[in-house]
Formats: C-alpha cells, structure tokens, sequence
C-alpha cells in the first residue's frame, strides 16, 4: 500500500511572525498539490495559539485545489456548536467535492489552553464527552434525515442541507496517545491520528488500537494509521537541531526537550529523515503528515523527493 504524504499549512507560525495574510498560505498548498503532495492540513486555535480559522481557510484552498485532500490536524470541536459545525463541513465538503478529513482531539492540558474554554463557555472538565456527543450529532444530522437530540444540544426534527459530498459525512480522525484516546479511535473513529511517540513505541500502540478495533466488531483495517510528524532538513545537524529547539520554544513557549518528550520530532539531513519516516512505516503507518519547522519552500521541495525513498 502506497504511503500518503500530507504538508501542514503554517498557519500558525504566520500570525507568530506577524505575517497573517493568507494569500502565501493559499500559494503553498497549491505548491504542495504541484508537487505530488496527496493532503494539504490546517491546525486548530482560537486564542491560546492564534491563527487562521480552519474551516474558513481550508474552504480558500479547496478552491485554489483540484486533487488534494483537505484535512484538520487536529479540529477541536468541543470549542464549536455541533450544529453549526456540521453545517460547515458539510458545506467544505460539497466545495471540494468530498476531499475533507477531520481530524479531532480534545486540546493539550496547559493553563492556556484551559483559558481558551473558559472563553467560549466550554467546561474543560467535560471536553471528551462534549467531543464525543458532538462528534455523534454531527453525523446524525449529516445522513440529511430528520433528527431529534436531547443532551448538550437540543434538535427537534432537524434538517441539514447541504449533506456531505462523501455518504454520512468525511472520515474522522481521533488524534491523542493515552490510553483513551487510542480507545476512541479503535471504537468510534475512521483513523488514528497521534503526535507521537517515537517509531517503535508507536507501533505498540498501533497494535493495542488494532487489537481492540477487533474487539469492538470492526475490522482493523478500517481505522486509518496516520501520524503528525514536526522535522527540519539541513546537512548540518547542529544547524537543523538549533532550528528545530527555537521553532518548538516559540510555538509553545515551552522548553524544546520538554516538547521533544511529547512529540514526535526530527532534524538532520534529508536521508536520515528518510530513515527516520520509514521507522513508522515499517510499524504500520500509512499516512504520514508533516509539520514543518520553518523555510517551507525549500522543505516542501525536499519532502517531494523524499517520498521516494519511503517503502511501501
């Protein structure tokens, strides 16, 4: 099976460095799509790491697009009415002809972060289940028949048009590496979706979602393994790591080793991130999206060539 390549779109590093227009953002997805890319992705934050809308800016693209799939790495929708945001995928899925992927989480437990749901009137003590009854309204009303919900929200013979392009709505992708969170994505989710940890652990943990999609009746080929990878590529590794330590200190405010410990990170030449990438594939991983750690032309070129050298 071929290994799918995805690029993040650096939406988020843009309103870092104060460049916040999005006509550059647009030009690199039709970059990636150019060059043989098969997803173009956007994060997800309101106010602990500002930066474009992911649903408004993936619209943006698909219009700039014909070919590349459209995800969220990941959506938060725990910050959203589900209503509302099934509305709104539903119409990004009709605008790009059924090329969305949604993946979900329940955000990072950090004082900012629990600040952004005290913001919008979200308990953070009832995020997981707010997700999950959510995530089950979004794709009732995505089957386009009347719905009757009586929980967090409450729907009265509620219609939704337009439906989904893609039959009962896109894919969902449950990001996360605790326990739980492999659980959700065995049992409910079309994909697995995590930030780590490194090769080898994250194939045991592959194997434990395998194992207990069995469990739950499904077939363990039907839940995607996908990974959300951070690198940087120079020949001198001491210069790709100092570009790595200062990306993750100022995205996350954060100490790099601390980062380093939560997520799957990787700097040096192009062949060892060859190497590096095809650890995860040999585990089982067949979709690999890659957040870049600054000078995204130059990467994006590289990774193109890269993606040669991955096994399938």
């Amino acid at each position: 099976m071929t290994v799918r390549i995805g690029y993040l779109l650096p939406t988020r590093e843009s309103v870092m460095e104060g460049r916040p227009e999005a006509e550059p953002l647009l030009g690199l997805a039709e970059r990636a799509e150019k060059l043989g890319y098969d997803s173009v992705w956007v994060g997800d934050s309101v106010l602990a790491r500002p930066r474009h809308e992911p649903i408004t800016l993936l619209a943006a693209v698909a219009g700039r697009t014909r070919r590349v799939k459209l995800g969220t790495a990941v959506l938060l929708p725990a910050l959203r009415n589900p209503v509302l945001l099934a509305h709104q995928v539903a119409t990004l899925d009709q605008v790009s002809a059924g090329r969305v992927i949604l993946g979900v989480g329940i955000a990072s437990d950090v004082p900012n972060i629990h600040a952004e749901f005290r913001s919008v009137g979200v308990p953070w003590e009832k995020r997981v289940g707010t997700l999950m009854e959510g995530m089950r309204l979004c794709k009732a009303l995505w089957t386009g028949k009347p719905v009757d919900w009586d929980g967090r929200w409450h729907v009265e013979k509620g219609v939704l048009g337009p439906t989904p392009h893609q039959p009962g709505g896109p894919p969902i992708w449950g990001g996360g590496s605790a326990a739980a969170a492999l659980e959700r994505a065995a049992r409910h989710f079309d994909g697995w979706f995590p930030n780590g940890p490194d090769a080898k652990g994250w194939g045991v943990q592959w194997r434990q979602v395998q194992a207990m999609a069995r469990e739950a009746g499904r077939k363990p080929e039907d839940v995607e393994a996908a990974l959300y990878l951070t690198l940087t590529v120079d020949d001198n590794a001491a210069k790709a790591d100092q570009r790595m330590n200062d990306f993750l200190s100022a995205y996350y405010g954060q100490r790099p080793e601390v980062m380093k410990k939560k997520q799957a990170c990787f700097s040096g030449s192009a062949a060892a991130a060859a190497d590096w990438l095809n650890g995860y594939v040999e585990q089982g991983a067949r979709y690999l999206v890659l957040r870049i750690a600054g000078d995204h032309e130059r990467h994006l070129e590289i990774f193109a060539k890269v993606r040669e050298a991955l096994k399938a």
